[in-house]
């Protein structure tokens, strides 16, 4: 399994529970109330509150500033289960939310909605509203949710919708000014890249690291590095270790995984794995003061980034020259245009894979390493010549695998790319040729595939087809751009120069709306030794 995120989860949450931070480091949290009560999970109810304050309770000072902050834990099966916080100012309690849904922005906003109700001891309408979340179906993506408390029936209900057809979200439903209920929320559509300032980990990450420390940063995570992120603050730490990790889209790191790595657990950085952790400062001498071997260490407070490796040279540089220029280009404007700036250099990387996949008439699709390191560039060959060993690149081509010879398809953003940009093959209908080869090649598979009804091969192959004409047209526009470029070619079958990528650049008179502020604002752990793999 490659991303780690639970299919069709029954609930929305699995357990909300209140822990009180303990007066000194011998003790362990207690917690102060939980819901469903019927919760009987003992190992988990004293486990978990451990990951509520991963710091030294010591020596961090007392803050009015509430934090949010995620920790992660990995169950039997591999899935990822998210702890959502809320540390309240003064550090006294803290406001957790188990869930097997990535929904970081959302949960944040119940947890203040929870607080609100304990704030004015309004109890039983805490009860009744997570008691309503619980209960519901999870709300499909892109569904606005919208709890609401129905006089006639004197009590508090959900109502879901969708948008379809490009409908609207309903705004008659919000207060005035803009601003959202704390009670309505969107479910996210997880197979959407992330945008700035929507996405607080996204923005947290951009304003908190510079350009140069987060090309040093993918780096080091495309060589599977032992890393470790610090800071002050829990959530811009957390923020920062969840948006490095989503830099490898449409891949995932597969290693011990702790955006928040809490006090008992400080042994875990001396793991002879690699690993991504996030480590709160007041804990960093105590962490240093270990046998740490070759670990790349990201100060986030001080901007600040140490590492024993030459990773970030060892890349392809035409490939790191046009990530730098769309960074510095998008790195301070709204929108998904950094992590569109990471998904294209990913394409470039590893787009080629899919001229390595082998249809044999009656045989299941295979990928030949073999034909995927047979590039013309002999940088990017010795990079493939690494990145075929790398976990999480066999776990993207064991996935992708299975969905074509199960005739599942897909249709991500990965591949739209792939596809819109021409990079397979250095061809815009390199997609269209290799399914026409499928339908060419017969066979049970093909035959399969066709009768289960495909809907995302057979609309890329639709795609291709109907745009490949248009898209040709688009490039030859592009090419008289040729003198603005400002990357080298990369060479796969031919030419492609960087602004064939980005299109048109732009005189440096054209702006785009600077952030303004900081936002304010995860962990993997489970049962067995660490790293373990699914």
């Amino acid at each position: 399994m490659g991303s780690r995120i639970k299919e069709n989860p029954q609930k929305t949450f699995d357990l909300f529970f209140e822990a009180a931070c303990p007066t000194s480091a011998d003790d362990d949290p207690q917690v102060l109330r939980q819901f469903p009560e019927e919760f009987d999970d003992q190992e988990s109810i004293q486990m978990l509150p451990k990951f509520c304050f991963p710091f030294d309770i010591e020596r961090v000072k007392e803050s009015s500033v509430v934090q949010n902050f995620t920790f992660a834990l990995t169950d039997l099966e591999g899935n990822q289960r998210f702890g959502f916080c809320r540390l309240a100012g003064g550090f006294r309690t803290c406001l957790c939310i188990l869930s097997y849904l990535p929904w970081f922005e959302v949960f944040y906003k119940i947890l203040n909605n929870i607080a609100d109700h304990l704030a004015k001891e309004q109890l039983n309408e805490l009860t009744e509203l997570l008691s309503a979340l619980y209960c519901h179906p999870v709300p499909q993506m892109n569904s606005p949710v919208n709890l609401e408390f129905d006089q006639k029936l004197n009590k508090l209900r959900i109502s879901t919708g969708s948008f379809l057809n490009g409908q609207h979200r309903d705004r008659s439903r919000e207060p005035a000014g803009g601003t959202e209920s704390p009670s309505y929320f969107i479910a996210p559509d997880l197979g959407s890249l992330p945008t700035i300032p929507e996405s607080r980990n996204l923005t947290e990450f951009v304003v908190a690291v510079d350009v140069p420390n987060m090309l040093q940063l993918y780096g080091s995570m495309l060589y599977e590095r032992r890393i470790l992120l610090t800071s002050s603050k829990l959530s811009t730490l957390t923020a920062c270790v969840q948006a490095s990790s989503a830099m490898l889209y449409p891949m995932y790191w597969q290693h011990i995984y702790i955006p928040t790595l809490p006090p008992h657990l400080l042994d875990y950085c001396c793991a002879p794995m690699p690993y991504l952790i996030g480590v709160h400062s007041s804990l960093m001498e105590r962490v240093r003061g270990k046998a740490l071997e070759d670990v790349v260490i990201l100060n986030i407070d001080t901007n600040t980034l140490e590492s024993p490796f030459q990773d970030l040279e060892n890349l392809p540089s035409d490939v790191v020259s046009l990530l730098k220029l769309q960074l510095k280009k998008q790195s301070a404007t709204t929108g998904d245009g950094v992590a569109r700036a990471f998904l294209r250099a990913q394409a470039l990387l590893f787009g080629g894979y899919r001229d390595a996949l082998l249809c044999t008439p009656g045989q299941p699709i295979s990928f030949c390493q073999e034909s995927f390191l047979n590039h013309k560039s002999s940088t990017m060959r010795e990079f493939l010549l690494n990145a075929v060993h790398l976990q999480l690149f066999k776990q993207f081509i064991d996935e992708r695998l299975e969905k074509l010879n199960a005739g599942v398809g897909f249709s991500d953003v990965f591949e739209q790319e792939i596809t819109n940009s021409g990079l397979a093959a250095g061809n815009l209908r390199s997609y269209q040729l290799w399914v026409e080869s499928l339908k060419k090649g017969g066979g049970a598979l093909i035959h399969t595939m066709k009768n289960k009804t495909n809907p995302a091969v057979r609309n890329m192959y639709k795609y291709a087809k109907s745009h490949a004409r248009d898209r040709l047209k688009e490039m030859r526009s592009r090419l008289r751009y040729r003198d603005l470029g400002q990357a080298s070619s990369l060479q796969r079958g031919g030419s492609l120069k960087c602004d064939q990528l980005s299109g048109p650049i732009l005189p440096r008179s054209t702006q785009s709306e600077c952030l303004q502020s900081r936002l304010p604002i995860t962990q993997h752990f489970g049962k067995g030794c660490p790293g373990r793999r699914p």
